[in-house]
């Protein structure tokens, strides 16, 4: 069985915590911010965890992560 290929584009978009999750960051930060407060342009900064229904199919096309 050769070794199975991981999507290189999500490689670059997820990484995994030390407990296992799966961590993500988050969207609405590359234009139009001069309408989005500090605030939210700062918990935006901040990376988030991808959900448990969303997992399954990323550890699937990343089998090495």
């Amino acid at each position: 069985m050769p070794k199975m290929k991981t999507k290189r584009g999500a490689a670059k978009r997820f990484k995994k915590t030390g407990s296992g999750k799966i961590k993500r960051s988050k969207a609405f930060t590359s234009h139009i911010l001069t309408k989005k407060s500090t605030k939210r342009k700062r918990n935006l900064r901040k990376s988030g965890l991808v959900d448990c229904s969303n997992s399954r199919v990323i550890r699937k096309i990343l089998p090495y992560l």
